[in-house]
């Protein structure tokens, strides 16, 4: 198992190599990394508002480019999971820029033909984990989630719901649909 990151997961085990990247536009030098592999997850990405928009598109649609060719060149027939969002725009005419780069890369790894495609598009994603949110909406949504969840439980999944599916899913095959809405995804649990 091989996992490419621009931050270390912390786990250590004999059967995982870890390679920490900064730079995902170039994996050219990691290509024997990407021979036989079956399943590719693929959940890098950073929070709207977070970057510049131009480094926001570089991180969600180019690095998607990138992983997915060096991916396609070596093992075409491996299984893709891929972490967008709710509201990404196949027609790439969103004026919100993550709606509209999260179409884009969507739409490159459709163009790809994988042996399998599956493309998640949670809602709100309610870290299990405390963390330091990232901008406001974020401590907003943090604190309404019991409220949110009540009332609107098709809108909100938590992280360890969507990280379980994305992978059962990875293992499996998953369903027929290619992208799954929060609702198809929390009916894979």
């Amino acid at each position: 198992m091989t996992s490419i990151s621009r931050r270390t997961t912390g786990v250590k085990h004999e059967k995982l190599t870890e390679i920490l990247r900064k730079d995902f536009l170039d994996l050219s030098t990691l290509s024997d990394h990407f021979k036989g592999i079956d399943i590719a997850y693929f959940c890098l990405g950073v929070y709207t508002g977070q970057v510049p928009n131009d480094l926001f598109k570089t991180i969600t649609v180019d690095y998607t480019k990138s992983f997915a060719d060096a991916l396609k060149a070596e093992s075409p027939d491996a299984h893709f999971c891929f972490l967008s969002g709710e509201g990404a725009d196949p027609k790439e005419k969103s004026r919100v820029a993550f709606a509209r780069f999260k179409g884009m890369a969507e739409n490159y790894l459709i163009q790809q033909e994988f042996g399998a495609l599956h493309i998640f598009r949670p809602a709100y994603i309610y870290p299990v984990e405390k963390r330091e949110e990232p901008n406001i909406s974020y401590r907003v949504f943090r604190r309404l989630y019991p409220i949110m969840k009540a009332l609107y439980p098709a809108g909100e999944i938590t992280s360890e719901q969507l990280g379980q599916a994305i992978f059962q899913t990875g293992l499996s095959k998953g369903p027929e649909e290619v992208i799954l809405s929060n609702v198809a995804i929390k009916a894979l649990l």
